[in-house]
């Protein structure tokens, strides 16, 4: 196969300057890197990645590690970043860091400390853990997807702002007795499910219904939220009429518990999650979407800009969730919503009855 000697020949250019035009280091003209691409590619020239690193001192590769590959955010945050990777040129290294598996000690303890990348992206690290120290101390640029603290730079959706607006449409739709159904108190609680709660609850007392805060324990899964759901919702003495669900696939298990149990959604129970999860159409469920795929792309601009200038300032971007009204909210129904008052079950009249 040619070299580069060829492409800078065909280019007129040296083999160091063509070197710079390929592998996107170093200033080169914008009229001289398309010669060069042009004679690359005329030639079918690719340069390979120790090539580049020798001539760089980059791998040209970013780590990814996250504790899940199969659920719906890490996926689509996965897909975000390779998307953008592949756009580069870039390779990508994934890390599956599963919680209390016995290879997540070793991804952290060696495989990270190796340092076989330019930069990493951690998605979904708890802090609790230390582990985002043990990346940092690497001394490697590093970009969390979900997060808290300043140690990196951050890209993720407005939990509190999301959770509040969730909570004052239903609010807004008549609904007293809203319930937050998600995360569990007497364990390891997501930092993300306790400021969706936070939301929640900051949603209720400005409404004037502190007293009526209800936190139903639940997994943070479409199992977990079925259970929950059935448990809290069997109960009719003290049955909410709405619940503004941690997640969408917390939701759906909800509507699928609901329905098991003949509770009409929206008629007697409006559910309204936060994700925009690809099922959320299938089950009509209203909503405050993220983007997931747009926090992984945004993830790799950020880290690049780091790996360019390590005296990059470290920032914090915090995207908006946008509500999405479907079938599974509405305005509370006298017909068919009943309320329990002082022990007793107390069924308002029809309206205009």
């Amino acid at each position: 196969m040619s070299g580069i000697a060829e492409v800078a020949r065909r280019a007129g250019v040296s083999k160091s300057t063509a070197s710079r035009a390929l592998g996107g280091t170093g200033y080169v003209s914008d009229d001289t890197r398309l010669r060069v691409e042009a004679a690359a590619a005329e030639i079918g020239y690719v340069p390979s990645t120790n090539a580049v690193s020798l001539a760089t001192g980059k791998t040209q590769n970013i780590g990814v590690v996250m504790p899940y590959l199969n659920r719906w955010f890490f996926a689509e945050v996965l897909e975000g970043i390779q998307e953008i990777l592949l756009e580069r040129g870039l390779d990508l290294t994934l890390y599956d860091a599963k919680p209390a598996s016995p290879g997540r000690a070793r991804i952290f303890g060696d495989f990270l400390a190796r340092s076989r990348f330019d930069g990493l992206i951690a998605v979904g690290l708890e802090p609790d853990h230390h582990e985002l120290e043990q990346l940092v101390r690497i001394g490697r640029p590093v970009v969390s997807v979900v997060g808290s603290g300043d140690a990196t730079s951050i890209v993720e959706i407005d939990d509190d702002y999301a959770a509040r607006r969730a909570t004052d449409h239903l609010i807004a739709l008549g609904h007293r007795r809203i319930a937050f159904l998600g995360g569990q108190t007497d364990r390891h609680w997501a930092q993300v499910d306790r400021r969706r709660f936070g939301g929640y609850e900051a949603a209720m007392q400005d409404a004037g219904l502190a007293d009526s805060v209800r936190h139903i324990e639940s997994d943070v899964t479409l199992p977990g939220g079925y259970a929950a759901a059935v448990d809290a919702l069997s109960d009719t003495r003290n049955r909410c009429t709405a619940v503004v669900a941690s997640c969408d696939e917390v939701a759906i298990g909800a509507i699928i518990a609901a329905r098991r149990l003949g509770v009409q959604v929206p008629g007697q129970l409006s559910v309204i999650g936060i994700d925009d999860h690809e099922y959320a159409e299938m089950f009509s469920l209203t909503t405050l979407r993220q983007s997931p795929r747009e926090q992984g792309r945004v993830a790799v601009d950020m880290l690049l800009a780091q790996i360019a200038d390590p005296d990059e300032p470290r920032t914090a971007v915090r995207m908006k969730a946008k509500l999405i009204v479907r079938s599974s909210t509405a305005a509370i129904d006298p017909r068919v919503s009943a309320t329990v008052i002082d022990g007793g079950l107390d069924i308002p009249s029809a309206a205009g009855a």
